[in-house]
């Protein structure tokens, strides 16, 4: 057998491996193992065995991303995604080398998230129809998203079983299967209580029984749907910035901090595994606080 007979078998194993001795999160090991299709067919292309790839081959796979038109961004998500690869058969023993050592991952720069302001978080959540059933659901759903921070994946998968509304939070699992508790405001308590009701009457496909949040056709929502209702509802709004279900969770980061609210609390809320990733709201706070220089200081005047 080859070593391109080979390959699909030690994908297979090393799925495998980020899921169960990484721990990594389903969309992070649908990603990686995507992205390699760009190496497969870069060595494809040149007539070069994945396993034998060099450490210039994979500077001219470099290159080979960017002619593809590739921005700094996702070209750094192939390359994290490769270089796990690599480690991964060098720790088998399955290459001799690691040729991805020295494999630096294009520079991106800090992308400081979109946030809404209180004021159009109410206009978006103002927008909701109550008197239909999918709009109570609609309004429970992203009041969740913004009291709570949820990230989308963490509201679609929801079960009553992580829900405890008698002592107002939630039990989350989070990235690589974290758990979290979450306080919930009375806001989305109260609208949790109104969405029960209509939930039950809800018929469940089979397996989907003990899931919080449905669809008319009795299926979890998809994170497209969640993102589709948002954009509708910021359309209805009159709200003109890009929006999706994450612009809930950076606006429900930024406005804690805001409010006076430590860094280390904010990480454990949003489910970090490092407190630099939360910093990031120190700079949207900054941006702010600039514009509030510029307009309000005498000597801009």
């Amino acid at each position: 057998m080859t070593d391109e007979q080979k390959l699909p078998e030690l994908v297979e194993d090393f799925r495998q491996y980020l899921t169960l001795g990484r721990n990594l999160s389903s969309n992070t090991i649908r990603s990686y193992t995507f992205d390699l299709k760009h190496l497969y067919e870069y060595a494809a292309d040149r007539r070069l065995e994945v396993l034998q790839l060099t450490y210039p081959d994979l500077e001219h796979f470099l290159a080979y991303l960017a002619d593809l038109g590739l921005d700094a961004r996702s070209m750094a998500r192939v390359v994290s995604g490769v270089r796990a690869f690599y480690r991964y058969l060098f720790a088998e023993e399955i290459i001799p080398a690691n040729p991805t050592d020295l494999l630096e991952v294009p520079r991106i720069g800090r992308r400081l998230p979109e946030v809404l302001t209180v004021e159009e978080i109410d206009r978006l959540i103002d927008s909701i129809d109550l008197s239909t059933a999918h709009g109570v659901r609609n309004a429970a759903m992203l009041e969740l998203l913004y009291s709570c921070g949820l990230r989308v994946s963490e509201c679609c998968e929801l079960k009553y079983e992580h829900i405890f509304l008698e002592h107002k939070y939630l039990r989350v699992m989070g990235k690589g299967s974290k758990e979290r508790l979450i306080p919930m405001s009375d806001t989305a308590v109260a609208r949790i209580e109104d969405y029960i009701p209509i939930r039950q009457e809800i018929r469940e496909k089979p397996g989907c029984r003990d899931y919080l949040f449905l669809s008319r056709l009795g299926r979890p929502l998809s994170r497209q749907m969640v993102f589709m209702v948002i954009k509708e509802l910021a359309k209805e709004a009159g709200i003109r910035k890009p929006i999706s279900p994450h612009t809930l969770r950076h606006s429900f980061a930024t406005h804690l901090l805001e409010g006076g609210a430590s860094l280390s609390a904010i990480r454990d809320m949003l489910g970090h595994a490092d407190i630099a990733t939360t910093e990031i709201y120190t700079h949207v706070e900054l941006t702010g606080l600039r514009d509030e220089i510029l307009t309000h200081h005498p000597r801009n005047k």
